[in-house]
């Protein structure tokens, strides 16, 4: 299909017997934000081109002069010098109207064979893929980021939580290196979600295909991707692709929020177990002693957003039928969000990751409330031969004897311990000791030490 621009510039407007008015110009125009596209545009556009000289479509006077067109219209991008064109509706007429007044004819041949249907959902795929990667990256700076952390404490003890009680104690090491496997999913779901969106519509047409003979196998090799689409209908309507990023950009989102909110509390002065560099704080208009961790907390709300537009994209898609609609367009704004939000979310984070100063002291004291290691006890117990149950009764007992004297069970004499068990010997203060519970947690997963150690080993072998 040749595109035929009219005097008033719109691609179909022979058909209609009156001119688009603007209201409906400005309400049905996307240019001001997919005009983000135009370097995939020009990529996909010069592969299409290339290829209908191959297959003696286009004539290679044509070809060289679509080639010359869109290093020109590149190059006005890059210096800011380019015209965008409400009238133009999109970043893909606005690119080739400019082509056709820089080049003529050749201009208008370009459009041969293709349709903006399955030029849209190119242009999203490769933009997309290119987003993946850079996002694969910042996930790594991140998790890189923290396994130095984790590095560093990794015989650093606090107290480990459920239902945000004191639970057992755990190293911090250990504790940060949980985010770490979070990012590393996270990072495998970005890879396998890249294998979906890498898949070439170019060639679907508007839904039906073409009647020309084109070879969309050497479109797909030119513009590196691993396949092409192999239902035209489906190749232009669905955004699946699209819905599985924003679902993995949420669940990083979710992980970013979970550690944001651990930040938020471990900095409150109350627990004091560690400080973010000032460079990612704010403080008050009115309370001068105040360092707020905006950044975590923005990060938290700004979770809400990426859901939401995960919401929005599944919304968007339920009810359309086959083939493409116009709704398809309001797939950009939510998924060009998504990227931002989550890159830039990204970037900060593995940057504050490397400003995060730890107070071990904090952490020490806060692992010495709450009994944390009631369940050594209950083990050593188990150790002696005494029923896991049964040791469980004992030492519970032991606890709320210890809420009666306001002490902890490392406090007790070996005659205080063996009154709620008679199996309890001198070797049970080396078991109480906050280092000697963590200490024997010595197996691949646990908190001991030397295996937040050889974790880190691993995950570095990993990451290359």
């Amino acid at each position: 299909m040749t595109t035929q621009f009219s005097k008033k510039g719109e691609a179909w407007s022979a058909r209609f017997s009156e001119p688009v008015s603007d209201l409906v110009k400005r309400y049905t125009a996307s240019v001001f934000f997919d005009k983000r596209l135009a370097a995939v545009d020009i990529q996909s556009s010069l592969a299409h081109a290339e290829m209908l000289v191959y297959q003696k479509i286009i004539s290679a006077a044509d070809y060289a002069a679509i080639q010359k067109g869109m290093a020109q219209i590149q190059g006005e991008i890059n210096g800011g010098k380019f015209e965008w064109l409400l009238d133009q509706e999109d970043v893909h007429l606005n690119i080739e109207k400019r082509l056709t007044k820089l080049v003529g004819d050749a201009g208008k041949r370009l459009h041969t064979g293709r349709s903006r249907n399955d030029q849209v959902a190119t242009d999203i795929r490769l933009y997309l893929r290119g987003a993946i990667d850079d996002i694969s990256g910042l996930l790594r700076d991140l998790r890189l980021a923290l396994l130095d952390l984790a590095e560093q404490h990794a015989d650093t003890i606090l107290p480990g939580f459920t239902h945000m009680q004191v639970a057992q104690p755990i190293t911090f090491g250990h504790h940060v290196l949980a985010y770490v496997e979070m990012f590393g999913r996270d990072a495998e779901r970005m890879l396998d979600c890249r294998k979906r969106v890498n898949r070439l519509p170019l060639g679907a047409a508007a839904l039906a295909g073409t009647t020309f003979q084109i070879d969309r196998e050497r479109v797909a090799k030119t513009l590196g991707f691993d396949d092409v689409c192999r239902n035209s209908l489906d190749a232009v309507s669905d955004r699946d692709f699209a819905i599985e990023f924003c679902a993995t950009a949420a669940l990083v989102m979710t992980h970013i929020s979970r550690i944001s909110e651990e930040m938020v509390i471990w900095m409150n002065p109350c627990i004091g177990f560690i400080d973010i560099a000032d460079r990612f704080c704010t403080g008050s208009s009115i309370m001068p002693q105040k360092k707020n961790p905006d950044v975590p907390e923005l990060a938290r709300g700004k979770t809400g957003r990426v859901n939401g537009h995960l919401i929005a994209m599944l919304t968007l898609m339920k009810g359309q039928p086959l083939a493409y609609n116009k709704d398809n367009q309001e797939d950009k704004e939510p998924l060009f969000d998504t990227i931002d939000t989550l890159t830039d979310t990204l970037r900060i984070f593995a940057a504050m990751a490397r400003g995060i100063t730890v107070k071990p002291e904090a952490m020490r004291a806060a692992a010495l409330q709450g009994y944390a290691t009631a369940t050594d006890l209950a083990d050593y117990l188990v150790t002696k031969g005494l029923p896991f149950r049964d040791a469980h009764e004992a030492v519970a007992h032991a606890v709320r004897n210890c809420v009666d004297q306001d002490c902890d069970l490392s406090d007790l004499s070996l005659e205080q311990l063996r009154v709620f068990s008679p199996l309890i010997d001198d070797d049970i203060f080396a078991v109480l000791t906050l280092e000697g519970s963590v200490a024997a947690r010595d197996h691949i997963g646990g908190t001991a030490p030397r295996q937040v150690r050889l974790a880190i080993q691993y995950l570095r072998q990993q990451l290359g």
